[in-house]
């Protein structure tokens, strides 16, 4: 059985998707971990409701960026990691956490990259920039992840329907609930082969 570790650094709706998929035996893996930058994510407690070990790693925690990835990489060598999820984690991973799980860490991103991606595009920012722009549709795209902001390579999209009357906030609303139908569905074809984790 494959060992997740999911990075949230807020709500952590797609955990708890990620969660209930785990324990209806829709996915067939264990979360190992779940680490945030904020202390106060309700990720955290949504993992400790589940008997989830739960992590706060910051400059908080830790003095120093260096001691930040050093304790990331412990933790998940300590819960015998073997795919990273990024579910709305708000910073870049460090660079070593990068190469130690290189092409096994992934990322949600509620557009469709490449379109609506990089630095400072995360939540609503998104969806008002969708909704400015005129666009018929918006979706989600699951990629791996690199030292870039949404770069790495795309592996999974779903997408949405801009619907004439929405507003950043509905179009938002829908694309959450399409993200943890088809989060789940991804997860499942990565662990079964079908997109290969090459470590």
């Amino acid at each position: 059985m494959k060992n997740i570790a999911v990075f949230a650094s807020h709500g952590g709706s797609n955990l708890q998707a990620v969660i209930d998929a785990i324990s209806e035996g829709r996915l067939i893996a264990r979360i190992g971990a779940v680490i945030s930058n904020n202390s106060t994510s309700f990720a955290l407690e949504r993992a400790r409701r589940a008997g989830i070990p739960a992590y706060h790693i910051s400059t908080k925690t830790e003095n120093s960026e260096e001691a930040v990835a050093e304790k990331m990489l412990s933790v998940l060598e300590t819960h015998d990691t073997d795919l990273i999820l990024l579910l709305g984690y708000m910073r870049m991973l460090p660079v070593s956490v990068l190469k130690r799980y290189h092409n096994r860490i992934f990322n949600i991103h509620p557009a469709l990259l490449p379109r609506y991606g990089g630095k400072g595009m995360y939540g609503i920012h998104v969806h008002e920039a969708v909704i400015a722009a005129g666009d018929k549709e918006s979706g989600v795209t699951i990629h791996r992840v690199d030292e870039s902001y949404d770069r790495g390579e795309i592996v999974a999209q779903s997408r949405v329907v801009v619907l004439p009357d929405d507003t950043p906030d509905t179009l938002a609303a829908r694309v959450l609930e399409r993200e943890h139908t088809f989060l789940v569905e991804t997860v499942q074809r990565i662990l079964s082969g079908e997109i290969p984790v090459r470590g």
